[in-house]
């Protein structure tokens, strides 16, 4: 499913109220609604940055689409927003500091190649997020991760098996699974402001 702006607008805004709401002891109540792809099950993340230095504040989300995009969008804010635990939850005055960011994801998909090697020539910068899975640990990067870092297909999967907490060079193990999948990726270019 391929977003528009005005949808993208759409989510962002409940991603920011469900944050909101939390701190009033509200939530919101239907998840339900008349607009049919809000209630397509799909793969998201939600990602809370510093305004305007864009620092790290909460990234959580659901990797395959187990959940409408529109209850996927409240939650993952609210995880994102309160039980990251990398950072403090959020606080109130934070709220109109932050800028969000949402990744709306492809269903991810096993790498196979014939020789673990080969995974390398399979990943696309910038277009690809990677999974890593290995004896019960899991850890998942999105794909503009890797731009951001300047890294390349390598040090991608290698991040990306850190992030599971396992050793960097895990991918190349027989029993380590990795799955690749694209985002369609929207953000506010300043607290409730314009989307890109």
């Amino acid at each position: 499913m391929m977003l528009k702006k005005e949808q993208a607008k759409k989510l962002i805004d409940l991603a920011r109220r469900s944050i909101k709401l939390f701190f009033s002891d509200k939530s919101i109540e239907s998840w339900e609604s008349k607009e049919k792809w809000l209630n397509e099950k799909q793969g998201v993340f939600v990602t809370l940055q510093r305004y305007p230095g864009r620092e790290l504040r909460g990234c959580i989300g659901f990797p395959y689409p187990t959940l409408p995009l529109g209850k996927a969008i409240t939650e993952a804010a609210k995880l994102a927003a309160f039980e990251d635990t990398r950072f403090t939850p959020l606080i109130e005055d934070e709220t109109d500091k932050i800028t969000i960011e949402i990744s709306v994801l492809t269903k991810p998909q096993e790498m196979k190649p014939k020789n673990k090697s080969d995974l390398i020539t399979e990943i696309e910068i910038g277009k690809d997020g990677l999974i890593a899975e290995y004896s019960g640990y899991s850890g998942l990067l999105l794909p503009q991760v890797a731009s951001e870092e300047g890294w390349d297909a390598e040090h991608f999967l290698e991040q990306t098996c850190i992030k599971a907490g396992i050793s960097p060079k895990s991918w190349k193990n027989k029993g380590c699974r990795i799955y690749k999948f694209q985002a369609q990726i929207f953000s506010e270019e300043k607290p409730n402001g314009n989307i890109k």
